[in-house]
């Protein structure tokens, strides 16, 4: 078995393609053996995603995602914008989307969803205390809110109808670390 002591690509150039809300860059990159490849990848500014709990019950969005086609069920998330932190974004979506502030916020974990096609970070928070917010979503945002008990989701996954990997990477965080813990 072989095994690399240093796995690193270093960049020669990079070429933006596009630029938008999201960008697209193709690089040239020299490899451990001195090669050279090319890597094309999504430029993405982070997102942030909250796992929200009222009385017991997760609350959740449901939203149509026009790159699968489908209606999905999913834990409140968005972009993080210029000039706010993976914190405050989270705040600001579980309000936006949902109605709810949370009375506590504590971050659960960090992860690149895609990371051989993007470099997005996505940052998943916890969000209990809930108290009515204000409901403001974005002009072009469209969705439902459900609050669900865990039993409830737990069969919505084994049966296929939740499929976003965020909301069951934090589904499965909460279920494990924090129910497990009562």
């Amino acid at each position: 078995m072989v095994h690399y002591k240093k796995l690193e690509e270093k960049k020669i150039s990079s070429k933006q393609i596009w630029r938008g809300i999201l960008g697209f860059n193709y690089d040239t990159v020299r490899l451990i053996n001195g090669k050279t490849a090319t890597r094309e990848y999504i430029v993405h500014p982070g997102a942030s995603a909250v796992l929200a709990v009222k009385d017991g019950k997760v609350v959740m969005v449901q939203q149509y995602r026009y790159p699968v086609q489908k209606v999905l069920w999913e834990i409140p998330a968005g972009k993080i914008e210029k000039g706010q932190t993976p914190l405050s974004c989270a705040k600001v979506e579980l309000e936006q989307e949902t109605g709810y502030k949370a009375g506590r916020i504590k971050k659960m974990l960090s992860f690149h969803p895609a990371p051989a096609f993007s470099d997005e970070e996505l940052h998943i928070f916890y969000a209990g205390d809930l108290k009515k917010g204000k409901l403001n979503r974005d002009k072009d945002e469209f969705l439902n809110v459900k609050e669900f008990p865990l039993k409830e989701i737990l069969k919505m996954i084994h049966s296929g109808k939740i499929k976003d990997a965020k909301t069951l990477i934090a589904l499965s965080l909460y279920e494990n670390e924090i129910c497990k813990k009562k």
